[in-house]
Formats: C-alpha cells, structure tokens, sequence
C-alpha cells in the first residue's frame, strides 16, 4: 500500500465561527459537533482569531480510493506507529484515510511505516 506525504504543514484548530474559515483551501478538514467546530488546514491558511490551536503537523495519505469493506487498514498503520511511540490524529474522507502526524516524528515515521511493508513519497 503506497501513502503520500502531504507538501504543506498543517495545523489542528477550533474556531468559533466557520465563516472566518476560507472554504476553497486544500487541505481541508472540518469537525462539526455540539461541542465544538474542529479545522485541519495548513497553517499559512489558519485565521487570527482561533479558540485553540496546535502546530506542526504532517500528513499521509493512503493513495487510492478505499472500499468500504476493507478492513483494518488505519488499524495497522496506527497500530505500527503507536508501537514506535507516534501518536496519530486520524481524518477519514469518503475515499480513503490521512494520518496526521507531529512533524517531530516524520522520519521515524516514514522509517517505521516502511519497515511494515508501506511504500511512502
């Protein structure tokens, strides 16, 4: 399975309202619950004016559009990273999977995920 390093650092944050936030941008993820309103984006595009926000994140994304009825395929990458020491924040689209990693931890990443048999660009 082939994952692709996202070119552009990116951020983890919460706004308060989603009109502060550029909707054309790529990468984008957003979270909408009672609770909160989440964004991923990369971080030249994060607004002033944030509730909380957190830094230096990197992205893979599995290349390719993943079926519905595959299984465990975020497990064993998450699975592979958690046993090198390597939290990950997860985002899922309709088509496949990005791993979001602190950008501390890249190249032990990328290492470890080649090691399990991972191509990565």
């Amino acid at each position: 399975m082939k994952l692709v390093t996202l070119p552009k650092d990116l951020s983890v944050y919460k706004v308060a309202d989603l009109t502060q936030v550029d909707p054309t941008q790529q990468p984008l993820f957003i979270g909408v619950t009672e609770e909160e309103t989440s964004i991923v984006s990369s971080t030249d595009n994060v607004p002033a004016d944030t509730i909380e926000r957190e830094d230096g994140w990197k992205a893979f994304k599995i290349e390719g559009v993943l079926d519905f009825s595959l299984v465990g395929i975020l497990a064993k990458i998450a699975s592979l990273l958690a046993d090198a020491g390597i939290s990950i924040f997860a985002v899922s689209t309709y088509n496949t999977d990005y791993i979001l990693i602190k950008a501390d931890k890249y190249d032990t990443a990328v290492a470890t995920l080649r090691e399990g048999g991972y191509s990565v660009d």
